[in-house]
């Protein structure tokens, strides 16, 4: 880890932060370019002041203090590796991923090998698309390692330009369709809504996302609706719920954290569902141990459909719960 320190002049003054720091000659010495600067300001390793930044955007101002903490270089470029992976479709193009649970996508910090990365280089060889970097070739979307469910990767540079798009896009102009299935505490109060609120980087706890004003994320929203409500507590309402949910936006966490911020995080969730561990003493037996079970968030991406990115065909895949997923609504239901 490597730590570059600079105050800012005056003439300087009124920049983009990134801008600032990407065109200093310490920094550059050590060929990070600004796109590189601009994640690590949003993985929490560039200070003003003392204090983290919050945003690439951000305009600096003379006699500031910066400081970024440039992290050790990685291994250049992942290996294949012969891990099995389970292909719902494939053509010269692209190639769709049924991604098991716990099972990380691309190699990063105390991940660099064991990853869908690794195994697609192995199935793929030489065709994977290397738009997206040495560390994530053909990678146009990402599930969390401890949500299971549908992925689409390109195998050419041309499916991978259009797909990125197609991502990016989010589905307003082009078709896309990403659902999920979600399993949470306690059931909203109607049959279908939306969660439309900004997500950005936890202001104190970096490795957590969070609910934020606008000017310090970006926008997110998440369209929900019930499907099936689990037991009663002791006020008569539902312990847990299924939910559909469909994503208008792909924000890190997006799903876990917009459900915890209406109050119905998901079973299993950790990091954005903690406050919720006594909930488990309402559910029965049999669902205690289902949920000890599963043993992640109870998150399933369930159905992607577009159109694909070099034939225009459209493509619609659909997934089931994987066993400890469906084990645990089994358990509900009883």
């Amino acid at each position: 880890m490597k730590m570059i320190e600079i105050e800012v002049d005056e003439a300087d003054a009124g920049q983009r932060l990134d801008q600032f720091l990407s065109a200093q000659g310490p920094v550059q010495a050590e060929n990070v370019s600004r796109t590189r600067v601009q994640a690590l300001i949003e993985a929490g390793h560039v200070t003003i002041d003392g204090a983290r930044a919050g945003q690439a955007k951000l305009k600096i101002r003379a006699a500031q203090k910066i400081a970024i903490e440039i992290p050790d270089a990685a291994p250049a470029e992942p290996m294949g590796e012969d891990i099995p992976i389970n292909v719902v479709f494939e053509d010269d193009h692209i190639v769709v991923i049924d991604k098991p649970a716990g099972l990380v996508v691309h190699p990063g910090a105390g991940n660099e090998t064991g990853t869908l990365v690794n195994a697609l280089i192995a199935h793929c060889g030489d065709s994977l698309s290397g738009i997206g970097g040495v560390k994530r070739p053909g990678i146009v979307h990402r599930l969390d390692k401890d949500t299971s469910g549908l992925l689409v990767i390109a195998k050419t540079d041309g499916a991978h330009q259009k797909l990125s798009r197609l991502f990016a896009d989010h589905g307003r102009r082009l078709h896309l369709t990403r659902e999920y299935l979600a399993l949470v505490w306690g059931a909203p109060d109607r049959q279908a809504g939306a969660v439309d609120a900004p997500i950005g980087r936890h202001a104190i706890q970096r490795e957590k996302m969070a609910v934020v004003p606008l000017a310090r994320g970006r926008e997110a929203i998440t369209h929900w609706r019930v499907l099936e409500n689990f037991g009663r507590d002791r006020e008569g309402r539902p312990i847990a719920s299924l939910i559909a949910c469909e994503l208008e936006t792909g924000r890190t966490h997006q799903i876990r954290v917009h459900m915890a911020h209406i109050g119905h995080p998901l079973l299993g969730d950790q990091t954005y569902g903690a406050g919720f561990k006594t909930k488990a003493s309402h559910l029965g037996d049999e669902a205690r141990t289902a949920l000890a079970a599963l043993n992640r968030q109870a998150l399933h991406a369930r159905a992607l459909g577009f159109n694909h990115p070099i034939t225009g065909e459209e493509l619609l895949f659909e997934s089931d719960a994987p066993q400890d997923f469906a084990e645990l609504v089994r358990a509900l239901k009883n």
